[in-house]
């Protein structure tokens, strides 16, 4: 079951010239309601400033266009916070020399939670079980005669500041967004009363608005009421995965066609998954993988497994693998590409520690994988060389999402540890939650391991508890490392989080710049530096050898 609301708006002029007042719902597709949440926002334009009504509009219309633009990953007040803070430098070039001003307050609603937004002086208030909570405050300067002086509005302020809350849904209650013109004449216990009275949203809104003017309000007046009818059952990741109960497939065999897909053989099985070999219509190799029949009564395991998906399509690009759409899926699976090549485990294993211009070529490309997919607040949590894919094509792809994470959606068992040890940052061990810097720590030791075939900090073994202290320098096992290799890894794997490179552009631009010197620091040849000097010698050995032929053929 999906979320179900009802909802109600109504605004009128009142006995202004023109309605500043703007209200904007928006009820996307399913599969982006899912992931995005539902919209109701209202604004209301500052009368003193060049154009109220423009700006609270506008701020409605980018909202409601840049929000579900946003990567479905971010958090809620992360993907609010970034909009509205670019809108506001917007608004403060937008008056011809005069800011345009508004406030705002706006709801997500989303799964089984609320997130509101809010700035200046509309009110946002949470009616269940007949009581009336305000969730927001007014953003006016509380000297006797200001009290309707906005100390905080869109485009007021080069450096904009909105008050976030975030919270669980309940069935039944409803959510109210009022402008000004409403909450100032009839208080909470006129709202109270009208909510009590009216259970309908769209009957609540009109009754609200009229109670206003009738009771003398000289402002625009403006109301949103949003009701929560049902809540979805799942949690949600499940309601990201688009709530897909899927049986677990058979056991597969080899030669055996299953919905369209024919079976090559099982390539890995594990405690948690089964990953077989197929071949699609154009004998094309896929991977799909699945549940082992052990975990198919985890409640978590399939909600999980098509999380993973989704972070994968989420992802796209050349640093991960291709994932199918599968428009035909009755079983709980997904298919992605199989790539030839190998492992930097196996090559490790195989050829060695890498020469340093190979890793010069693979070090970026693993920042810039990690940098794709932080900027889309996802953390991949297992980067080693065994999930580095050296493909024949000389793509370098961060495969197995498996223990992936994104802040918000994701959810752990208490104490649990996800990773592989050796490659956990030390804050990790401590209790701290997942980050990026994690990530590029993890990242860190997959390159000194390549270069050195050591760890940082020793091998640690699983259920050990680790002391971390200064990492061994790379340069000890390579002593035909550049300094500044040396300094960016030392760097890369401190046990300190805040001495490490905070994201994974710093770290690449630093491995650009140190090449870069490198190159410029090194001695450029004689002809470059002194050519003069250069084309002297050339003409003195020529006279040289002119003179001794001469010699030799007067003796």
């Amino acid at each position: 079951m999906a979320l179900q609301l009802t909802f109600g708006e109504a605004t009128a002029t009142g006995p202004r010239a023109e309605n500043q007042d703007a209200i904007r719902v928006v009820t996307p597709a399913p599969a982006l309601a899912v992931s995005k949440g539902y919209l109701f926002a209202l604004a209301d334009g500052v009368s003193q400033c060049a154009d109220g009504g423009l700006a609270a509009r506008a701020t409605l219309q980018a909202l409601a266009l840049d929000y579900y633009a946003t990567p479905e990953t971010w958090a809620v007040a992360q993907s609010l916070d970034r909009l509205l803070v670019a809108h506001n430098r917007w608004l403060q070039a937008g008056g011809g020399g005069q800011p345009l001003l508004t406030t705002l307050s706006a709801l997500v609603l989303r799964g089984r939670r609320f997130t509101l937004a809010h700035v200046g002086d509309c009110r946002a208030y949470r009616w269940h079980d007949g009581e009336l909570e305000r969730l927001s405050e007014d953003h006016v300067w509380e000297q006797p005669g200001m009290q309707h002086v906005l100390k905080r509005a869109l485009g007021l302020d080069q450096h904009l500041v909105v008050d976030y809350l975030d919270g669980e849904l309940r069935e039944g209650e409803r959510f109210l967004l009022v402008s000004d013109g409403v909450w100032a004449v009839l208080g909470d216990a006129g709202i109270r009363n009208i909510l009590h009275d009216e259970p309908d949203p769209a009957a609540a809104s009109r009754a609200l608005v009229s109670a206003a003017h009738l009771a003398g309000s000289q402002d625009n007046a403006s109301a949103l009421l949003v009701r929560v009818e049902s809540l979805p059952q799942s949690d949600l990741a499940d309601t990201l995965a688009q709530l897909a109960h899927w049986p677990l497939p058979p056991r597969l065999r080899e030669g055996q066609d299953f919905e369209g897909w024919q079976v090559e053989r099982l390539l890995a099985e594990s405690r948690q998954s089964l990953v077989y070999r197929v071949r699609d219509g154009q004998a094309r190799r896929w991977l799909l993988k699945t549940l082992p029949p052990t975990r198919g009564d985890e409640p978590q395991a399939g909600p999980a497994l098509l999380l993973e998906e989704w972070f994968l399509r989420r992802v796209a690009g050349r640093h991960f693998a291709e994932v199918h759409p599968l428009p035909q899926r009755q079983h709980l699976y997904y298919v992605q590409r199989e790539y030839a090549g190998q492992t930097l485990a196996e090559h490790l294993r195989l050829s060695g520690p890498l020469p340093l211009p190979e890793w010069l070529d693979l070090a970026p490309r693993l920042l810039k994988a990690l940098g794709m997919l932080h900027r889309r607040n996802i953390l991949h949590r297992d980067v080693k060389p065994e999930n580095l894919l050296w493909g024949d094509d000389g793509e370098l792809r961060l495969v197995d999402f498996g223990l992936a994470y994104c802040p918000g959606l994701s959810r752990d068992d208490p104490g649990s540890l996800p990773g592989t040890p050796s490659y956990i940052a030390p804050e990790a061990f401590a209790g701290s939650p997942p980050s990026p810097r994690q990530d590029l720590y993890a990242a860190g030791v997959t390159l000194y391991h390549l270069l050195t075939g050591h760890y940082p900090h020793g091998e640690i073994e699983a259920f050990q508890s680790p002391r971390f202290a200064n990492p061994t320098p790379a340069s000890r096992y390579r002593p035909d490392l550049p300094s500044w290799i040396d300094e960016s890894l030392n760097r890369a794997v401190s046990a300190n989080p805040e001495q490490r490179y905070e994201t994974a552009e710093e770290w690449l631009l630093a491995l650009e710049q140190g090449e870069r010197q490198a190159l410029n620091s090194q001695p450029r040849p004689l002809l470059e530096r002194e050519p003069l000097l250069v084309w002297r010698g050339v003409a003195l050995l020529s006279l040289l050898l002119n003179l001794a032929l001469l010699l030799a053929l007067l003796g």
